[in-house]
């Protein structure tokens, strides 16, 4: 059984929800960063953290990626260019659209307030903004961004959608990249997920 270290209203949520989408078991230890479980494992003080045996990993992105690859679900192998695609997805979700809303958290409950920038949210709102349009022209015929396949960047991509609703950054109300949105929703390891994610935070 896998053990992940986190609060769950954190980047948590992508290693939660790909462990539903594989349906592998796993016991949830809630711990804010910083806190002292967390530092007990790792020196960064970051969630989430997987444990598996001895070996303990950070960074939800890696992390995704090790699950995905291990079981060989939500990703395409290693070496072909179907999984540079997706990964450009990934990054892309990583880069574009976490970058406009961590940078935005940052200078709004992150960083010391003495140091905060609060005006550079609106860029942020911006950046975001422009990224969306990006992401509608990525996007294809099919339900998700690797065509009919749903991976790993679906997973990023859609926890940052959460996350900017979270922070009031702006989401199209109609449209594909709604749609998009809408149908990660309704994916039933997204619903597993949420529902974990509200009984224990």
């Amino acid at each position: 059984m896998y053990k992940v270290i986190g609060f769950p209203r954190t980047r948590c949520m992508r290693v939660l929800w790909l462990l539903e989408e594989l349906g592998e078991p796993y016991e949830l230890t809630p711990a804010m960063p910083q806190s002292e479980p967390v530092l007990a494992v790792t020196p960064d003080g970051k969630v989430p953290i997987l444990v598996e045996g001895d070996t303990a990993i950070t960074e939800s992105v890696a992390i995704c990626t090790y699950l995905a690859d291990k079981h060989g679900s939500f990703t395409f192998p290693s070496g072909t260019l179907d999984r540079a695609r997706q990964d450009s997805f990934t990054q892309f979700g990583v880069d574009v659209l976490e970058g406009a809303l961590w940078t935005a958290a940052k200078n709004t409950f992150i960083l010391p307030e003495e140091v905060r920038v609060p005006a550079i949210k609106e860029v942020c709102k911006l950046e975001f903004s422009r990224g969306l349009k990006t992401l509608e022209r990525r996007l294809g015929d099919g339900p998700y961004v690797m065509g009919d396949t749903f991976t790993i960047a679906d997973i990023v991509i859609g926890h940052c959608s959460g996350w900017a609703i979270a922070a009031k950054f702006d989401i199209p109300g109609d449209g594909p990249v709604y749609d998009y949105f809408k149908r990660l929703r309704e994916r039933p390891g997204f619903k597993a997920m949420k529902t974990r994610v509200d009984a224990t935070s």
